[in-house]
């Protein structure tokens, strides 16, 4: 039985307050900044930014530039960071800005490559990190911290001096990158502190067009100061072993109104804190975020383990609920440097709820801890293409949610939609995907959308369809493609590319759904495709039955003349899409690796022996490869070429001595809120299963080990110095950065059967045993593209 599925637009929404808010941007900048009640402009235009995690501390400073050519290539715009006084000031009076803590060089790489930059200054930064990033040094000191106590303030005061001598010349007045700052990290109750904050950081001579500050848990802010920024995970490390899937997380799949989240930080929040309204500032500000979760990280006793939809699913929802600033944590993750007097992860031992890893903070991320390329860093990139395209559009858009929503968060029956709309176009969106616990297929399943009177209404698809278990995506509703309105697609847009002087529409099919193009008739005049059916129904000129990939390219003439490309790919392969300027050109590059846009240089990232990669528009001339030159062939309206040499690829055995077996697994014990700690050092040298593994004289340099693993708590070492660690969740274990010719020592314990510890239910069971089953090297090789000459 079919499920009509209505929606009533409401008329265009009254303009948003503008010149409310105490920011400006420094005076004569040529894209001017400005935040209005419900979007962002830049240059005068809605503008909707990406802004990615990364923290430079947590990551060697020779591989720098190449991470955050990644990070632009994944559709990130802006590139945040703590500053995390800790790994600055570990001792009093020592402030080190060398070596992986030079702040300015990080900043200064990302004005290079055209990425803003969002300090988030602190003082108190958790980032997971040890006393929240303040240095033991200072709460050795009589004085009350996170408060305006002038014994804290002043060597915040020192502090912030520092920052702002690093950052001196990198504002937006002098060309430079800074588009925003965050003070403090989830205050809740002290918006006159914050506010301290903020004119301190001022004296010291930051500034930037926005002043921010993190809004979950009901957070008061000191009046319009601070720009409220909200976040919200797919799942967390600080809830309880045995709580299931937090409520707090569920409902980020859900398409609401609602944009706190207070479940974050909620285990160092005391019980006697009463956060403000949670819509207070929906009238004044837009919805903008700054911690969507790109991951999580892993705590020892509740270790989730996310997949790439559980992170895409999270993102579009959010586009959908009318978010108009898309923030990741994290978008890559790091390595916790070794501190000189301390650990410097969170930990019980600091009077935290949770014990981190000592040195890991991965976080599951789209870019991993030494660089990996994760399925979900593709995920997010086919939405980041969308809003650099069309983000100008969607921004102003308000988000609608119809009548027949789901009447709560355990609701698994009612679809899940939203539209973004204006008064006459917008965007529909579906979400049919969540972590934990699946969502059925939705069968028979239309969508009709009443625009306001005199606008029309749209019922789409033409006939019903079935919405498959776990997809989530975007459908334009009358998108204007330079003069052709395309009334409805059942496909994703992504991006669109020139091609000989007219404008291409790139989509994505999702799988399980054909792919079916409305035109609306009054602007074509003539259409043709490579496969399928074209009729003309009712004014509207629809395309059927087409199959999607590299030469589904269906050709549109305009009545005014012009020419107009819609090329629908399949999901896989939209997930392979990169858009960036190569070789005198904007392109599309097809590729299942990495790519990185570098001037006139183009580079891959894989680990196959012959990588490919395909071009749109195609170069006129051979591409040059190793000093070689390498020629495309046809691959629909791609040219593709191929690049290496033979061979079966760079995934190579490495061979695993068992040293010693493991003896019984340490009883469990407890610390803060009762929460199961993770064994002590001693049970490594004693009772943990030591295997060696030899590490190569040639290995190659970007060379991962991954070890296929069990067990509870697992170290590796070299010599006395502990390399890399983890916590079992049923994952591989990458170990990066190796020396060559070292000998690697890793250590597993077995979990205890009596431990409170959440381990996904699939890999329970092989915690107990601690064992590594498998290793293997994974090399990545790097291709530079060039053109001939």
């Amino acid at each position: 039985m079919t499920q009509p599925h209505r929606l009533r637009i409401p008329a265009p929404a009254t303009p948003p307050l503008t010149g409310h808010l105490p920011f400006a941007d420094a005076p004569g900048v040529t894209d001017p900044i400005e935040v209005t009640s419900r979007w962002l402009t830049r240059g005068g235009r809605p503008w909707f930014p990406v802004s990615g995690e990364f923290h430079y501390s947590r990551f060697p400073a020779g591989e720098w530039e190449e991470e955050l050519l990644k990070m632009k290539a994944g559709g990130v715009t802006a590139v945040a960071s703590y500053i995390i006084w800790i790994h600055h000031e570990e001792i009093e009076g020592r402030v080190r800005f060398d070596g992986n803590r030079d702040l300015r060089r990080f900043a200064q790489l990302c004005a290079r490559h055209g990425l803003d930059f969002i300090p988030r200054v602190g003082p108190w930064s958790h980032a997971e990190v040890r006393n929240g990033g303040l240095p033991d040094w200072l709460l050795t000191r009589d004085c009350t911290p996170r408060t305006d106590d002038p014994a804290y303030l002043e060597p915040v005061r020192g502090w912030f001096a520092a920052i702002a001598e690093q950052l001196r010349g990198l504002d937006r007045g002098h060309g430079g990158p800074i588009i925003a700052i965050q003070i403090e990290n989830e205050l809740y109750d002290q918006p006159g502190h914050l506010r301290t904050l903020k004119r301190l950081a001022q004296e010291a001579g930051l500034s930037a067009p926005m002043w921010t500050s993190t809004a979950w848990g009901g957070v008061q802010l000191p009046g319009d100061e601070l720009l409220p920024l909200y976040g919200g995970y797919p799942e967390a490390f600080w809830t309880e072993a045995d709580g299931g899937w937090p409520d707090t997380c569920r409902k980020h799949f859900f398409f609401t109104h609602q944009r706190d989240d207070e479940g974050i930080g909620a285990d160092l929040r005391p019980t006697t804190v009463r956060g403000g309204d949670p819509d207070a500032f929906a009238d004044r500000f837009p919805w903008a975020t700054c911690e969507l979760g790109g991951g999580m990280a892993v705590a020892y006793h509740r270790r989730p383990r996310l997949n790439a939809a559980d992170i895409g699913a999270l993102g579009l929802t959010k586009i959908g609920c009318g978010s108009v600033w898309q923030g990741y944590y994290m978008f890559h993750g790091g390595t916790n440097p070794a501190g000189e007097l301390s650990t410097l992860q969170e930990s019980h031992a600091t009077a935290y709820p949770n014990d981190l890893p000592v040195l890991t903070y991965d976080f599951q991320a789209p870019l991993g801890e030494y660089g990996q390329y994760r399925p979900s860093y593709d995920e997010l990139r086919l939405q980041h293409l969308l809003l650099a395209d069309l983000g100008h559009l969607i921004a102003p858009m308000q988000s609608v949610l119809p009548q027949d929503r789901p009447a709560g968060q355990h609701d698994r029956d009612t679809l899940r939609w939203a539209v973004r709309a204006d008064g006459t176009s917008g965007f529909l969106f579906v979400n049919n995907h969540q972590p934990h616990e699946p969502l059925p297929d939705r069968p028979d399943t239309s969508f009709t959308v009443e625009f306001p009177v005199g606008a029309g209404t749209l019922t789409l698809p033409s006939s019903p369809v079935t919405v498959p278990a776990g997809a989530y995506f975007c459908w334009p509703l009358r998108l204007d493609v330079a003069g052709v309105r395309l009334e409805w697609a059942t496909a994703q847009p992504v991006c669109t590319v020139d091609l000989g002087g007219r404008t291409v529409l790139v989509l994505a099919a999702t799988d399980g759904i054909g792919p079916e193009l409305a035109l609306d008739a009054g602007t074509v005049k003539s259409v043709s495709a490579p496969s399928g059916d074209i009729a003309d129904i009712d004014g509207r000129i629809l395309v059927t039955g087409l199959r999607p990939g590299t030469d589904a390219l269906v050709e549109v003439e305009a009545v005014d003349g012009g020419r107009v490309g819609l090329l629908v790919l399949d999901a896989a392969t939209a997930r392979t899409v990169y858009r960036g300027e190569a070789w005198g050109a904007e392109r599309l590059v097809l590729c299942a690796d990495g790519v990185v846009f570098d001037r006139d240089e183009v580079r891959v990232h894989s680990t196959a022996a012959r990588p490919s990669f395909a071009v749109l528009p195609a170069p006129e001339h051979p591409l040059v490869v190793g000093g070689g030159t390498v020629a495309g062939e046809a691959d629909g309206v791609f040219a593709r070429y191929t690049v290496g040499g033979g061979g079966e690829g760079e995934a190579s055995a490495a061979p695993v001595t068992l040293v010693r077996p493991a003896g019984p697994a340490p009883e469990p014990s407890t610390g803060v809120l009762k929460r199961a700690s993770a064994p002590a050092d001693k049970y490594f040298d004693t009772v943990a299963v030591e295997y060696r593994i030899d590490v190569p004289e040639d290995l190659p340099d970007g060379t991962v080990l991954r070890l296929y693993w069990s067990g509870d708590v697992g170290r590796a070492y070299v010599g006395d110095t502990l390399v890399a660690d983890q916590f079992f969740s049923g994952r591989v274990w990458d170990i990066g950065r190796l020396p060559a010719g070292a000998v690697l020592r890793v250590r597993v314990l077995p979990l205890h059967a009596d431990a409170r510890v959440h381990v996904p239910q699939d890999a329970g069971d092989a915690a107990r045993t601690a064992a590594v089953t498998r290793a293997e090297w994974i090399s990545s090789r790097t291709w530079a593209v060039r053109p001939p000459g």
